[in-house]
């Protein structure tokens, strides 16, 4: 699943044309220079903030950097970095957390009818595959509700891969689960989203795609085909791998969404 890196690091000394090994200060100056499709400027230059961070803080520890480039293609640094901006807004929670309706063994959100199916990362895709594969040949969500994730025990409504859980699941909250309910029958009912956490999440993981642009493959994946592939017996992400612009698609959303 994870790009070959040292093919990678050739692949960039040749087009700078130079031979000397790929370097973090090399990975600094392409993300200094990328441009997220469709994201406006304010969003980028945070993105670009977090994962110009994340790679000073690589160098001070002394990463390699091949290392760091295959956490950005696969989707890792988007993963940790996501994960470090959620659990800082937590420190003061807002009204949508204090408040939320959220509880075990309620599932609405876990009806995945629209979009791509929840816009997950390749690392995020693999930790789920495997936590899931155990689970080949049982009674899964779809038995509860034919769009409902995989993950789900039919009986409970309760993830069963709850510790290998995408960034989208640990993001979502709601203030009304009957919006919830409503919502995942098709309705359009307020209440009910992603922290703004998430769209970070989202603009790191297209920042590292353009910055990495000819020199390693990065990808997303959809949550649901990445369940259903799991429970049904498939070693394949083929299917459940997006074209190129799911991920500009899910930005754009989320900004739009959070009115930036």
């Amino acid at each position: 699943m994870k790009p070959t890196s040292s093919r990678a690091a050739r692949r960039l000394a040749k087009k700078q044309g130079n031979t000397g090994p790929l370097t973090i200060a090399d990975l600094a100056n392409r993300v200094a220079k990328a441009r997220i499709k469709g994201a406006n400027d304010g969003l980028e230059t945070r993105a670009k903030r977090i994962l110009t961070s994340y790679l000073q803080t690589a160098q001070s520890y002394g990463m390699p950097a091949k290392e760091v480039l295959g956490e950005m293609a696969s989707g890792q640094a988007a993963w940790r970095l996501g994960h470090a901006v959620r659990d800082e807004l937590l420190k003061t929670p807002p009204d949508v957390v204090r408040k939320a309706a959220c509880k075990q063994g309620c599932a609405f959100c876990c009806i995945l009818s629209g979009g791509e199916g929840g816009v997950i990362t390749e690392f995020e895709a693999d930790q789920l595959h495997q936590a899931l594969v155990p689970l080949q040949g049982l009674a899964d969500g779809r038995n509860w509700h034919p769009d409902a994730c995989a993950a789900l025990d039919p009986a409970t409504q309760e993830c069963r891969a709850y510790e290998a859980r995408p960034m989208i699941c640990r993001s979502f909250v709601s203030m009304d689960a009957a919006a919830c309910e409503a919502n995942a029958n098709g309705g359009a009912e307020q209440g009910a989203g992603l922290l703004g956490s998430h769209l970070d999440y989202l603009a790191i993981h297209a920042l590292c795609r353009q910055a990495l642009k000819g020199i390693a493959q990065v990808h997303s994946y959809s949550m649901a085909d990445v369940s259903k592939g799991a429970i049904n017996g498939s070693d394949s992400f083929t299917g459940a791998r997006h074209g190129p612009s799911a991920l500009e698609r899910a930005c754009k959303d989320g900004a739009q969404a959070a009115g930036i």
